[in-house]
């Protein structure tokens, strides 16, 4: 028998407040089971307690938040259904050279604050329902996955309140297009991903119902035929950046969910071919993202995404990390890039980067250790030994143990 199915066969007993809880390994795709369970089995230690109070008082908060859904908002979209998401690209600013601001021009980098609509009450949703089923998870509290299932209920199931599935409007921009949608709108609802690994995290609640979860992976299933047949998401799919990589993340994500191992492994087969090689020079840099005005915020964000579908792979015993081209494109070469800036000044970085130069190489040190879990002879966890500042207080202590 493999050790990783004994593991699935122990059980872990700890003692908290509420008596005796047991530490199961939850079928998360993006965070690690057996180190999930390896935390919550010593989550009264130095290394996880200040997280676990800050987490259960987030989850006390979300207890009392007044549910949001696609009907609260002002903005319809093109359809004239309520029930279809919209959201306004965040780059795009009326041109003040119009009268009436048509169409919108493009400020790569600079948010407009009215850019919002949906995207605001999706996040919070979103935001909610993760943080309660984790803290479900942590401490077995039946509230946390109840109220979960009542926001789950009211965003994706009720026919009154409930998200058609699909991004039609996602990102449109005013004056462009018709006003429809844009495929660069799917990343709106990329953190679907860990939404529905907190949902797995709930596997043994009673109040998150089998009623929910047949209802979430309907939902789900009929958002991952829209994903397939949509020309908006086919604009994701041919992305040849970041967004490209989230389109097949999530993919891969929907596709485990509702049941398509098929399309599942299908997308991890392909996914060093047709987004790694293109996207990483030989010599580790990611040219598409470092053209933004924010370089080092942008390689992270693709890194970070590509350690999402490593953590995939990892579940289905497929080997994402250790890709490599021909001519020597992996991922390894492009934290290598990335790592070679930490511990630095900004100005020896030869990209833009407009903003918050230590946030992000804390962001990087947090991408090197998720590397780490996969090349234990590359020295990221040294770099982040020595350069890694977390708060006793983060949640990424819980999710990616430090251990």
């Amino acid at each position: 028998m493999k050790k990783s199915t004994k593991l699935w066969m122990v059980i872990l007993f700890l003692f908290t407040g509420a008596g005796r809880v047991t530490a199961q390994i939850p079928s998360t795709r993006i965070y690690d089971g057996e180190k999930l369970a390896k935390v919550k089995a010593r989550m009264e230690s130095k290394e996880y307690a200040s997280a676990i109070t800050k987490l259960m008082n987030e989850a006390d908060k979300a207890l009392k938040s007044k549910p949001v859904s696609v009907m609260d908002k002002t903005m319809v979209a093109g359809s004239g259904d309520k029930h279809d998401y919209i959201s306004m690209g965040p780059y795009w600013w009326p041109d003040p050279t119009k009268p009436d601001g048509l169409p919108y021009i493009r400020k790569d980098g600079v948010r407009n604050p009215n850019a919002t609509s949906d995207c605001t009450n999706i996040g919070k949703t979103i935001n909610d329902i993760s943080t309660l089923g984790i803290a479900y998870y942590f401490s077995g509290n039946e509230k946390y996955a109840a109220k979960a299932a009542e926001l789950t209920r009211i965003w994706f199931l009720n026919p009154e309140t409930r998200m058609n599935p699909n991004m039609n409007y996602a990102q449109m921009i005013p004056g462009h297009n018709g006003n429809k949608g844009r495929g660069f709108g799917m990343i709106d609802v990329y953190s679907f991903i860990n939404l529905l690994d907190a949902v797995e995290m709930m596997n043994t609640s009673t109040a998150f119902t089998t009623a929910d979860r047949s209802g979430l992976k309907d939902w789900f299933t009929d958002y991952l035929e829209w994903i397939r047949t949509s020309p908006v998401a086919d604009e994701a799919r041919t992305s040849e950046n970041n967004h490209g990589v989230s389109f097949d993340v999530q993919q891969t994500v929907y596709a485990l969910f509702t049941g398509d191992s098929v399309l599942a492994r299908k997308t991890i087969s392909e996914f060093a071919k047709l987004r790694l090689f293109p996207q990483i020079e030989p010599d580790g840099r990611q040219l598409r993202e470092l053209e933004r005005t924010n370089g080092l915020s942008y390689t992270n964000y693709n890194l970070a995404l590509i350690m999402d579908m490593c953590a995939i792979g990892h579940t289905l015993g497929i080997d994402v990390y250790n890709s490599t081209s021909k001519d020597g494109r992996c991922i390894a070469k492009a934290l290598k890039y990335m790592a070679s800036f930490i511990g630095k000044p900004q100005s020896e970085f030869p990209y833009q980067q407009s903003r918050d130069w230590e946030k992000e190489l804390q962001t990087s040190c947090w991408i090197l250790h998720r590397a780490s879990f996969y090349d234990n002879k590359s020295g990221w966890e040294e770099i982040c030994q020595k350069y890694l500042k977390p708060s006793s207080t983060d949640r990424r202590r819980l999710l990616y143990s430090l251990e």
